[in-house]
């Protein structure tokens, strides 16, 4: 595709009634991914690019055969149902080398989402500074984007890059690129950059200062009880900054002063059934923005494998969450820096941060200030591939604590489309602590083709294996596990697109190889035309206990070897609809005794800009040793007044706390870049079921930021 200097002055309302339009010829002919592979789109698409000395412009006629079909429900920025929409979207491969890149996506309404790409790999949470138009014209809608090129890091010099575009017609479920992208990748195609087609004619502008600074301004006032000595309506003042500095196109330099996440959303409830630790995911903009080039292992800060009705166990080597948190505490960061670069096919991530200590109060025991250091460097090998390394420390200011070191070398080789491996080998140390089992090591195989697909791992964990900025949810152990799945597209069942057969065996040896654990799974789900879905599920668990531990209020499993089956029922409502939703019931033995469980995560929407997220979880366990419930419920509420402007409140309830939960945010992003927050927060009741209505904690906190850039 060949873009064009703009011709002439352009509006940026979406309407695409400049007359150049007419004068530049667009592009079009979409191919299918959905649902019918490689055949034309069924609804007509036009595109156009252009430039001029400081954005990059994309605009595009996206006509409907049945305008008032559309699906349109979220306008709120980066808002999690808004692929669920009718959307266009684009993909930048700005450095032109099938690895990396930028995608953007927006709909109708002018909702907006966006991320970064590493090795194909996306950081969601990566905010560009652009901005969007849309508006509706006789037979479809138009869209307008404006993208600043000093938002986006792009090959010096360069005037190719690679480029894609995305249409998805939620009520066809149709989704089309311009550059064809198989079936197998599913929802994640705007990403396969490996896909994309060529932009030629770009003139990129030459370097400039790059200098983004970013203060804020914060009044707070807090309220906790649970404190000694007890505080009400405690006043504090805050100020702080975050400066960035592109030194080249390549590599970007991030300092932070005084950091603050007063702004960020609760974690939300989680029932919890296993004796491991729950994973809760990173909110903090600070650490979200450039997380992939620090990604190790798996791809993923999650980890892989998968298998089965629980999270993974595969460790994290560095958590982000580890910094400026302790034992449910919010510990502050005084200062740290960050430097990000990609050059000649390295990538490089590298992190320190300094926390203060906190004193002791009857409440929390003291914490002494610490240091965090990350390194992280990437190889590019072949097409698609990459080995790299990484090196973690925690350092305390306590001399008597010794210093944690974490170091890793990984490996992620793609092959075809459908085929990768990855491993990764790691081992950890601690000043003067002699911990001979200090080991960690993982092989997986994943062979991920549209119709079938096999995967198999094996992970090991030693006993001493300990890195303190990063996470573990079980240790010393080793985790064999094998998954076949097999998804054919019947032609001859109305309404069904795809039918999935699956089954897992997962296996946890101690490290003395004496089974720990063993879950064999099948599963049967039918996908609809609707997007709508129906799974039903078996399990037989093997659970050998060294420990006792509680599984629910009241109910204590003393140590012995458990052998249980369970069956379960999901229905996912598809999300394109006004009321949608995950139900799951699981019903079946569990150690000794037996199990209930129903969870329900919906969506209702009651207007373009209103919408709720109610989450339901109930489980009710019976055994020998008693009985009792472990149970959480919740929602979100979310009034959207433009994309840059919301207000949301989330409510929560634990059985097992006994605590109410209360977090409220107005945001506004009153220009690019710069925002004002207002955030309201209480919690209520403990563990004693009399107070459940006493405020325990409350806090109020305004806060603006202000971008400056030069």
């Amino acid at each position: 595709m060949r873009t064009v200097r703009l011709p002439g002055p352009l509006v940026l309302d979406g309407r695409l009634d400049e007359p150049f339009y007419q004068e530049v010829a667009a592009v079009g002919d979409f191919v299918q991914q959905e649902p019918f592979e490689g055949e034309p789109a069924t609804e007509k698409t036009e595109v156009w690019v252009f430039f001029d000395e400081e954005y990059v412009y994309v605009s595009a006629r996206n006509w409907e055969s049945e305008p008032g079909r559309r699906v349109m429900s979220d306008m709120q920025r980066d808002a999690r149902n808004l692929y669920n929409n009718d959307h266009f979207g684009v993909l930048f491969d700005t450095f032109n080398d099938g690895r990396n890149g930028y995608y953007f996506y927006a709909n109708a309404q002018g909702g907006m989402s966006d991320g970064e790409l590493s090795n194909e790999a996306p950081n969601s949470n990566w905010n560009g500074l652009w901005e969007v138009r849309a508006e509706d014209f006789d037979g479809g809608w138009g869209v307008e984007f404006r993208f600043p090129f000093r938002s986006m890091r792009f090959k010096e010099g360069g005037g190719i890059w690679g480029v894609n575009f995305r249409r998805i017609v939620r009520w066809k479920n149709e989704v089309s690129y311009l550059t064809a992208v198989p079936q197998s990748y599913g929802r994640r195609g705007l990403m396969v950059v490996s896909a994309a087609g060529t932009l030629v004619g770009l003139e990129s502008p030459g370097r400039s200062l790059n200098l983004d600074v970013k203060p804020y301004l914060l009044g707070s006032s807090l309220t906790d009880r649970t404190s000694e000595p007890e505080l009400v309506n405690e006043g504090t003042g805050e100020f702080g900054l975050d400066a960035k500095w592109a030194l080249t196109q390549s590599l970007v330099a991030d300092f932070t002063y005084n950091t603050d996440f007063a702004q960020v959303e609760d974690d939300e409830a989680q029932v919890n059934l296993t004796r491991f630790s729950v994973f809760f995911p990173e909110k903090r903009e600070f650490f979200l923005e450039g997380q992939d080039y620090f990604q190790f292992g798996s791809g993923g800060s999650f980890g892989g494998g998968g298998g089965g009705f629980g999270p993974s166990v595969t460790p994290v080597v560095f958590y982000s969450r580890r910094i400026g948190l302790e034992d449910g505490s919010a510990v502050p960061i005084l200062a740290g820096g960050r430097l990000l670069g990609r050059n000649k096919g390295f990538q490089v991530g590298a992190l320190h941060i300094v926390t203060d200590g906190l004193a002791e109060t009857e409440s929390a025991h003291s914490v002494a200030g610490s240091t965090f250091s990350v390194l992280r460097v990437n190889r590019d090998v072949m097409s698609r591939s990459s080995v790299g390394m990484i090196v973690t420390r925690r350092a305390s200011a306590d001399e008597s604590i010794g210093a944690n070191y974490a170091f890793g070398t990984d490996a992620s080789l793609v092959f075809t489309n459908e085929l990768s491996l990855q491993g990764y080998w790691a081992t950890t140390r601690t000043s003067g602590v002699t911990a001979p089992e200090n080991t960690s090591y993982r092989g997986r195989f994943n062979w991920n083709a549209d119709r079938a697909g096999v995967e198999a791992e094996h992970l090991y964990v030693g006993e001493d294996f300990s890195p303190e900025v990063g996470f573990l949810r079980r240790s010393a152990f080793r985790r064999s596990y094998g998954k076949a799945r097999y998804s054919p597209r019947p032609q001859g069942m109305p309404g069904v697109r795809k039918l999935f057969f699956e089954g897992s065996a997962d296996f946890y040896h101690d490290t003395s190889g004496d089974l720990e654990s063993r879950t064999i799974e099948g599963e049967f789900k039918m996908e609809f035309v609707s997007t709508d879905s129906l799974t039903f599920g078996y399990s037989s668990s093997f659970e050998r206990l060294d420990e006792p531990f509680t599984v629910a209020s009241g109910v204590e499993v003393p140590v012995g070897r458990y052998a249980f089956r369970q069956g379960k029922i999901d229905y996912m409502l598809s999300p394109s609809r006004r009321v949608s939703g995950f139900l799951s019931v699981t019903r079946g033995e569990f150690y000794d005794g037996t199990i209930t469980s129903a969870s329900w995560r919906g969506r209702m929407e009651f207007s373009s800009r209103l919408y709720a997220e109610p989450r339901l979880s109930v489980s009710y366990v019976s055994s020998p040793h008693g009985n009792g419930s472990s149970n959480a419920l919740g929602s979100r509420l979310t009034y959207t007044l433009t994309p840059r402007m919301f207000v949301g409140a989330l409510v929560q309830y634990q059985s097992r706390s006994h605590s109410l939960t209360t977090n409220a945010r107005f945001r506004w992003e009153y220009q690019p870049g710069s925002e004002l927050f207002v955030v309201y927060s209480d919690g209520r009741g403990g563990e004693d079921e009399r107070f459940s209505s006493r405020i325990a904690n409350r806090s109020m906190v305004v806060k603006v930021t202000k971008l400056f850039r030069w």
